[in-house]
């Protein structure tokens, strides 16, 4: 089925880090509602700040110390307010799409031993089952001719490459370590390649 975006909602959002107008998409795969917040004029430009973060509840929403996820979101909507003009996209793919249930059975995994790769592996997940389809269709309907990305991922970078977003710069998006997440800071390092210059 080939993917379909709609959007039916844009709404004025103030916020702790800075005025952004949201925009409410859904599309005929599923029935999550995925989120944009866009700053400022970002039709037919280039070089546009753009943060892909990919829904985790407990970083976002509760400030979990286990990731780094709510902090780096934070720092996404700092930098595109402060840039004047961005899009920071929330996609509804939990615990790296393996959805928020095994997400938690998986931290009692870590708890006990595993990282947080073999946690999913152990669960008879991929270690990584997001797709970029939808952040792609969110940008070619913003009309969005290309992008500086903020993350640490290149796998990221590549995904949104295959689907035809033009990637023109990488923006570091660091956040500093602590005792409850830094092994999984260092995971991601060691076998998902994620850019983390932080000495860990």
């Amino acid at each position: 089925m080939n993917l379909e975006l709609t959007t039916t909602l844009q709404t004025r959002l103030p916020t702790k880090n800075g005025d952004f107008v949201l925009y409410y998409y859904q599309t005929n795969q599923d029935d999550k509602e995925h989120l944009a917040l866009v700053k400022g004029n970002v039709s037919e430009q280039e070089n546009v700040p753009v943060r892909v973060h990919s829904e985790c509840l407990t970083g976002d929403v509760f400030g979990s110390r286990r990731c780094d996820c709510g902090e780096q979101l934070n720092r996404a909507m700092q930098y595109v307010e402060k840039s004047g003009c961005g899009v920071v996209i929330y996609l509804r793919q939990e615990g790296r799409g393996i959805g928020l249930f095994d997400k938690l059975k998986a931290y009692n995994l870590q708890d006990h031993g595993l990282d947080t790769v073999d946690a999913n592996l152990a669960l008879g997940h991929l270690a990584d089952e997001r797709e970029y389809d939808v952040a792609a269709a969110i940008l070619n309907d913003l009309k969005v001719h290309s992008i500086k990305l903020l993350t640490n991922n290149p796998a990221k970078i590549s995904a949104l490459d295959d689907l035809g977003i033009k990637v023109v710069e990488r923006v570091p998006l660091e956040i500093a370590s602590n005792q409850d997440n830094v092994d999984y800071l260092k995971t991601k390092v060691e076998k998902m390649a994620h850019l983390l210059s932080e000495n860990l």
